[in-house]
C-alpha cells in the first residue's frame, strides 16, 4: 500500500509540474530564472515569498529536483484537498503555535538528504509585496544544518481562484516571473531566538534583493539596517 501511495504522489507530483507552467504559459507569460542554482543532491531548504495559492506548486514545477513544501495544517483535514497535500510530499505545520512538530519533520527531510520549500511570511501578501517573514524558515535550516536558496515570485496576485485563471486564458494577461538565488549558508550554532531573528531578516532580504523595488515592501529602501521580523501574525490572510 505505501508504495502505491509513493508510486501515486510521484505520478502527480510530476504531472503537476508539466500541466501548471503550460497552463501559465497559455495565460500569457512565465519565466523561470536560475533554476541551476538549486543544489542536485543534499538537504537544502528553498525560500520563497507567497502572493497566492499557485505559488508553492510554481516553486516546486520551476526546481529541478523534488521539494517538500510545508503548508497549514488545515488543508490536511480538509476532505479530498488533503489527500492531494499529502500526495505532493507536503507536511503540516499549525501556525501560531511555534510547531516543534513541522520543524522536526522539516528537520528530518534535510538530515535525509530532501529539499525543503518554506514561505517565511507565513501567509499570502494581500498585494504580492514581501511582509516581514517569521523566523521558522530560519530555525529549520539552523536544526537542519542545510544551505539556503532563496527565491522570489512576481506576477501570481491576479490568481484569486479558478475564475481568474479562466479569465488570464482568455485574455492571456499573466506575466509571470520566478527567479532563484544563490545558496547560502547561515552561521553554525544553537538556533536561539536571536539568532533565528537575525536569520529570518537576511534570508527575507535576499529574497528582496531578487525582486523590483516596487515588490520589496518591508524590506525596501528605507529599511537597511533595521531588524524587519514578524513575532506573530496577528492579521493574518486566509489561504
Amino acid at each position: 500500500m505505501r508504495r502505491l501511495w509513493l508510486l501515486w504522489g510521484r505520478l502527480f507530483y510530476g504531472f503537476s509540474r508539466i500541466a501548471l507552467p503550460i497552463a501559465l504559459r497559455l495565460g500569457g507569460s512565465l519565466r523561470i530564472e536560475h533554476a541551476d542554482r538549486v543544489p542536485l543532491d543534499g538537504g537544502v531548504v528553498i525560500v520563497a515569498n507567497h502572493a497566492a495559492l499557485v505559488d508553492p506548486i510554481l516553486v516546486c514545477a520551476a526546481a529541478p529536483r523534488r521539494l517538500h513544501p510545508i503548508a497549514k495544517r488545515e488543508l490536511f483535514e480538509t476532505p479530498l484537498i488533503g489527500w492531494t497535500v499529502w500526495l505532493y510530499g507536503a507536511f503540516p505545520v499549525r501556525r501560531h503555535s511555534g510547531d516543534l512538530g513541522a520543524l522536526r519533520a522539516g528537520r528530518n527531510h534535510l538530515r535525509a538528504g530532501r529539499a525543503v520549500l518554506v514561505h517565511p511570511e507565513g501567509t499570502r501578501s494581500p498585494d504580492g509585496r514581501l511582509t516581514p517573514g517569521l523566523p521558522g524558515s530560519a530555525v529549520m535550516a539552523l536544526l537542519g544544518g542545510a544551505p539556503i536558496v532563496p527565491c522570489a515570485i512576481t506576477g501570481t496576485s491576479p490568481i484569486k481562484g479558478p475564475r481568474s485563471i479562466l479569465r488570464a486564458l482568455l485574455t492571456r494577461s499573466l506575466s509571470i516571473r520566478v527567479v532563484f538565488g544563490e545558496p547560502f549558508d547561515l552561521d553554525e550554532g544553537r538556533p536561539t531566538a536571536e539568532r533565528a531573528e537575525v536569520a529570518t531578516d537576511l534570508i527575507m532580504r535576499r529574497i528582496a534583493e531578487l525582486m523590483p523595488e516596487e515588490y520589496r515592501g518591508a524590506y525596501g529602501a528605507g529599511s537597511e539596517g533595521e531588524l524587519v521580523v514578524a513575532r506573530h501574525r496577528d492579521d493574518d490572510h486566509p489561504e
